[in-house]
């Protein structure tokens, strides 16, 4: 471009420019490639030449750095300017002070340059979309929709019901076992629901059997509230033992007991909040507690078992960690017909089938349709064939 220029050039500033400090300023702002293509006394400058001539200081670099500056201007066209984002404010806007509110009664718009708000007009009335549908009646419908729009597992229904075919003998041991079972149901009802506590607060972290063996022994001994207070840790320590941490579960027995003869009448507390303030007392066992001892479903129990095969079956919208998040999702969506079932139902076909280490897939009904299931049977090593060997 400076080749078709006249033989001197001058600047703002007074100073002459030659064509030939011209060229020798305008090498030093490019690089060498595009150097290379230009020419210098009628001669082709090569790449080390243009470098060469580059690196030359010249007495007139400031004048010509301010020449390209004017040449390198975007000469911008009036009828088509550049696109400026709104969300981005320009620093001349930025310094103005905000703009003054329009009174009520005024429906024209803003005419001032720059202005990005907008004035509503006050008779139209309420704000309306492309489909004339005011936006505030929108917004309320989109919140019922949100709503009644519930997440659920695909093919939740059919793999109940092959659970439900597979647990049809109720031979597990949670089906006789379990909390409803191994209470004295021909007590009193206030010392009944008594057992359901002790049962499920022994139960922590200990097998059923194991639970079941520890509570016929505490009902031989004489299993109420006043006989309980009365027998000392030692002789409680052997009745319980070996469920699991037996000794803190001593302290537990007591406090707790101690608290329904003072404050609930020698009964149990028939809320959720009240429950789960006793000593050993989770939400797990206060939901189980509310079914089992006062006949009013409040939530889903929800122990180990349960939550891993409900992340199995891919039951929770995204996995847990932890039981309470497994229960706030399945209540999220599982009818409530359906809460008291699942506890009992999934407990029993997680110690038979779906076991924590080495579950039964190949013998699991529901194999075809459990993400788990097809992901563990799909890259289970062939019969017969041996895995890889390990290294020495």
């Amino acid at each position: 471009m400076f080749l078709r220029q006249p033989a001197a050039l001058t600047l703002k500033t007074g100073n002459t420019l030659s064509r030939e400090n011209l060229l020798i300023l305008y090498f030093k702002s490019m690089n060498s490639k595009a150097a290379s293509s230009y020419f210098q006394g009628g001669k082709r400058l090569t790449r080390s030449q243009a470098k060469l001539l580059a690196s030359q200081d010249h007495p007139s670099a400031t004048a010509f750095t301010e020449a390209v500056a004017e040449i390198r201007k975007p000469q911008i066209s009036k009828l088509k300017r550049p696109h400026l984002p709104v969300r981005y404010e320009s620093a001349a806007t930025s310094q103005l002070p905000p703009p003054k509110k329009s009174s009520s009664n005024s429906d024209d718009t803003d005419s001032k340059p720059g202005s990005l708000t907008l004035k509503s007009n006050s008779k139209a009335g309420a704000k309306a979309n492309n489909n004339g549908a005011p936006v505030a009646q929108q917004d309320e419908g989109d919140k019922e929709m949100s709503k009644t729009a519930v997440w659920d597992p695909s093919h939740w229904r059919e793999m109940l019901e092959l659970i439900r075919e597979m647990r049809k003998e109720k031979d597990a041991p949670v089906d006789s076992m379990g909390a409803e079972k191994i209470g004295d149901h021909d007590a009193e009802p206030k010392v009944y629901r008594y057992h359901v506590l002790l049962s499920l607060l022994l139960s922590s972290q200990t097998k059923d059997q194991v639970t079941s063996a520890a509570m016929m022994a505490l009902r031989n001994h004489g299993c109420t509230v006043d006989n309980i207070l009365k027998t000392s840790d030692k002789k409680l320590g052997e009745l319980i033992y070996p469920v699991g941490f037996w000794k803190k579960k001593i302290d537990y027995i007591k406090r707790t007991t101690q608290i329904l003869k003072d404050k609930y009448n020698r009964d149990i507390p028939a809320t959720i909040e009240e429950l789960v303030k006793l000593p050993g007392i989770g939400p797990k066992m206060a939901h189980i507690i509310m079914d089992v001892g006062w006949n009013k479903v409040t939530g889903i129990g929800v122990d180990t078992h349960v939550h891993r095969i409900t992340n199995r079956l891919k039951w929770v919208q995204k996995p847990t960690t932890a039981p309470e998040e497994t229960r706030k999702g399945l209540e999220g969506w599982l009818p409530r017909e359906l809460w008291s079932e699942v506890n009992v139902l999934l407990v029993g076909f997680g110690q038979q089938t779906c076991l924590p280490v080495n579950p039964k897939c190949s013998e699991c009904l529901c194999k075809d349709l459990c993400p788990y299931g097809r992901s563990a049977l799909r890259y289970k090593s062939p019969k017969g064939k041996e895995s890889s060997p390990r290294k020495k």
